[in-house]
């Protein structure tokens, strides 16, 4: 039930208010006067606000400013009995939702309580889902308690709130976009876009029109301006993922825009300025590549201001069983299926493995094993052939090792998404899968399927 407050010296005319407003089915709380109402403001969840401007210890005008100073989510309905222009005026300019005049718009009143809880309730979801943003993408958010995960955590946090430039190597999947989003999430930017764009998953031309944009005519099917992405992150961040896969002639253009903060956009001769910064990665020794002339030396000058080395998993191993439970959770919960655990041999399985991959093929591995695991704890049978044979006992019930290449185990692996998209209807199964309903029950009890 949403909360209104009601502040206002008059007590028969609150009374009534209160009255009228329950029978809405809204609960009521009553003030007589500023330091009441900031009082039960601190005792109630309160939705919306009903204040009177003339107040015996205060104005309406200025609380508000401090009420949605200390709780921006409520909203404020300012009552007054003789309608002023400048007093409304100056309400909305300190985030009154609406100010009305007593008795003249006392039927405006409940629709605009209920139009004024409805923006409450979408500001509190905001704020919630910012929240988990903010948490989704913080420092706090990086799974690890091994040195190496734990030094670079320590650098991106000091490195955050400055402008610097950061060139973040390390192998293919060790985390380089969920670090740059934290140190984003974590600077004064953070407010403002967050552009990433892969180096590497462009040609040559198109890479040059997604990053710097075009205007219409530069070139057959530009049809109209287009903002690169550079633009689209001013006064933000643009993440560069694969930079050492940048043309050369297109690092030149990068190299002006780290210096001067100003680039061409492509068929257009004048300048366009910015104000972005610009965090890179790579997997790549750029050292070698200078040496191999694929990448201008000046250019890595003024990336690697400040350098953060991410480690593979395998020099952090003592992290895969957080990193595990972490997937297996979030995967369970994803597929609806229910998974209590993950037992001590499949955490030795993972620990025993290389992760040529790192945390991206940890993920991509425990997602299988949610689909394919029949019990509800996560066992090795689940796990990709390659890794079972790390370890003796890596078969399944029937004695049989379905390995990860197998036209059974891709078969095994279809049938379970499919059961599961249909959350276990059994006849809608067969149907997607084109199959008698017989065949099916015969490949569910072939591969223990639930």
């Amino acid at each position: 039930m949403k909360k209104i407050l009601i502040i206002d010296d008059e007590e028969k005319l609150r009374a009534l208010m209160a009255r009228i407003i329950s029978l809405e089915g809204f609960e009521v709380v009553q003030a007589a006067d500023c330091k009441q109402g900031l009082k039960k403001l601190t005792q109630n969840d309160i939705d919306v606000v009903l204040c009177d401007v003339k107040l015996p210890d205060g104005n309406g005008v200025d609380l508000v400013t401090t009420i949605k100073q200390g709780y921006p989510a409520v909203e404020v309905i300012l009552l007054t009995a003789y309608g002023n222009i400048p007093n409304g005026v100056q309400a909305i300019k300190n985030g009154a939702f609406d100010y009305i005049v007593k008795g003249d718009d006392n039927n405006k009143i409940i629709p605009l309580l209920h139009r004024a809880v409805e923006k409450s309730v979408l500001t509190q979801k905001v704020a919630q889902l910012e929240a988990k943003l903010g948490e989704k993408f913080s420092f706090e958010g990086i799974i690890g308690a091994s040195g190496k995960i734990m030094q670079a955590v320590e650098l991106a946090k000091k490195v955050a709130p400055t402008d610097a430039t950061v060139l973040l190597t390390g192998e293919t999947g060790t985390g380089k976009e969920v670090f740059a989003n934290a140190i984003h999430q974590n600077s004064h930017r953070k407010n403002h876009n967050f552009v990433a764009i892969n180096c590497s998953a462009f040609s040559h031309d198109l890479l040059e029109s997604e990053m710097f944009g075009h205007v219409a005519g530069a070139f057959t099917g530009a049809v109209k301006d287009k903002k690169g992405l550079i633009e689209e992150a001013h006064n933000g961040t643009i993440f560069l993922d694969e930079l050492g896969d940048m043309p050369s002639d297109l690092q030149a253009k990068l190299l002006r825009v780290l210096e001067n903060g100003e680039f061409i956009k492509v068929g257009e001769s004048k300048v366009t300025k910015v104000n972005v910064r610009v965090i890179a990665a790579t997997h790549k020794n750029l050292i070698i590549e200078i040496e191999a002339g694929n990448f201008r030396q000046d250019l890595y000058y003024r990336l690697s201001v400040f350098a953060i080395q991410l480690p593979p998993l395998r020099e952090r191993v003592k992290d895969i069983e957080s990193l595990a439970h972490y997937f297996a959770n979030y995967f369970a919960l994803k597929t609806n299926k229910r998974v209590s655990g993950l037992s001590a041999d499949y955490i030795k399985s993972l620990q025993l493995h290389n992760w040529p991959g790192n945390i991206r093929e940890l993920k991509n591995v425990i997602e299988r094993s949610i689909i394919l695991e029949n019990s509800t704890a996560l066992t090795p049978d689940s796990l990709p052939y390659e890794i079972q044979q790390l370890q003796a006992g890596g078969t399944n019930e029937g004695g049989k090792t379905l390995s990860a290449f197998s036209l059974a185990a891709a078969e095994k692996l279809h049938i379970q998404k499919v059961f599961n998209h249909t959350n276990g209807n059994k006849a809608e199964t067969a149907r997607l899968l084109n199959i008698g309903i017989a065949t099916l029950y015969r490949k569910i009890e072939e591969y223990k399927i639930q």
